[in-house]
């Protein structure tokens, strides 16, 4: 009789296990990154955020910076260095870090406070902003 209870008790728990195995999702296919200036684990939120910005910021599309995939063309290849503008875009970041940390002392720390200079500052919605230190003939 205890034999008969431990082995139905065996089977239920076995099969509470492979039912819940069964319902969970299979794992998504993470696309794949190439951060190298932008934090390694950085969720996929506040990227997408922070590429709007940009996309803002420039008044361009995703395919300013990223080239479509190979295989499927209607796709990007976020992870593609193939672009040029995507190491300006990089550099860029890097510089406008710079500037907030050595002329305004931004950290960068509080998520809240908005940086003082970033890409609107000088680009204005335009993909190549103006010199306005030109001289005009």
């Amino acid at each position: 009789m205890l034999q008969k209870k431990k082995l139905t008790v065996i089977v239920l728990i076995s099969s509470l296990v492979i039912l819940g195995i069964a319902a969970s999702n299979p794992p998504q296919d993470q696309p794949k990154r190439n951060l190298k200036v932008l934090p390694k684990n950085i969720s996929h939120e506040d990227l997408d955020k922070i590429m709007d910005e940009w996309k803002l910021a420039l008044g361009v599309k995703c395919n300013f910076c990223h080239t479509p995939q190979k295989d499927d063309p209607r796709k990007m290849d976020f992870a593609s260095d193939d672009k040029p503008e995507k190491q300006i875009a990089r550099d860029m970041y890097k510089m406008t870090g710079k500037i907030n940390k050595k002329f305004f002392k931004f950290n960068g720390k509080d998520k809240e406070v908005i940086a003082p200079v970033t890409c609107i500052t000088c680009h204005n919605g335009k993909p190549h902003p103006e010199n306005k230190g030109e001289k005009k003939d």
